[in-house]
């Protein structure tokens, strides 16, 4: 199993891998156009429609991600689920609900941040993706992350950050620091859906929301208040 040293090397690898992918509509059209998306608007026309993997013939929305297109953070979960599929916005359903109240307790709103899953289309029973379904969507996310240039990436999960990484680490082993990687930070965390079934790890993911929040107020250079409230 990697040290955490050993880690954060697979992750500057893997994002800096992924950031190198080619324009991310040649991936899928037959006739390949050498064009990187100047924004999220045309990044959504462009792949809005993709069908690289099945689940792009059983989606009923394409989620592509929500929020501030120049945020200094973004929040990467795994896939849309039941609810994001039929609204089409990430993190909806009770899960993104819980979502609001944490980034309300370290005093951040959704219009400030970003918000995007590893997979844009729900996979069947909410089922964990299949290698060939990430390795669709990764350009994808690559090219949501090359336009928003984040100060720093919060992965919510063990899955999106395995994703991410390139690792078969434990989540419990990946919490706790950042990794330097694509020119953002990143920080792993549990997902809100985890927080829902396991109340006990309320406790951590507030330790880690209030990491988050004082390396954002470092790279603003404000200082950062006292936050003491807890995820409910």
């Amino acid at each position: 199993m990697p040290t955490p040293d050993e880690t954060s090397l697979l992750a500057a690898k893997a994002l800096r891998q992924l950031l190198q992918i080619e324009p991310t509509l040649e991936l899928f059209d037959d006739k390949p156009r050498a064009k990187r998306a100047k924004s999220l608007d045309e990044l959504y026309e462009m792949i809005h429609t993709c069908t690289k993997c099945p689940l792009g013939h059983s989606r009923t929305k394409f989620v592509f991600g929500v929020g501030n297109p120049n945020a200094d953070i973004m929040f990467v979960g795994e896939a849309p689920g039941r609810d994001e599929d039929l609204s089409g916005i990430p993190f909806v359903g009770r899960a993104g609900q819980l979502l609001d109240k944490m980034l309300s307790a370290i005093d951040l709103k959704r219009e400030e941040i970003y918000i995007a899953n590893i997979l844009k289309c729900r996979p069947p029973e909410n089922r964990d993706p299949l290698p060939e379904e990430s390795d669709s969507c990764l350009p994808h996310l690559a090219e949501q992350i090359r336009l928003i240039a984040p100060k720093l990436i919060c992965s919510l999960g063990r899955i999106a950050a395995q994703i991410l990484l390139d690792t078969k680490t434990p989540l419990g082993k990946m919490r706790g620091r950042f990794y330097d990687v694509a020119g953002a930070k990143m920080l792993v965390t549990f997902h809100p859906a985890a927080l829902l079934r396991n109340p006990n790890f309320k406790r951590d993911a507030w330790e880690d929301l209030k990491l988050l929040r004082r390396t954002y107020d470092q790279a603003l250079g404000q200082p950062s208040k006292s936050y003491e409230r807890t995820v409910k």
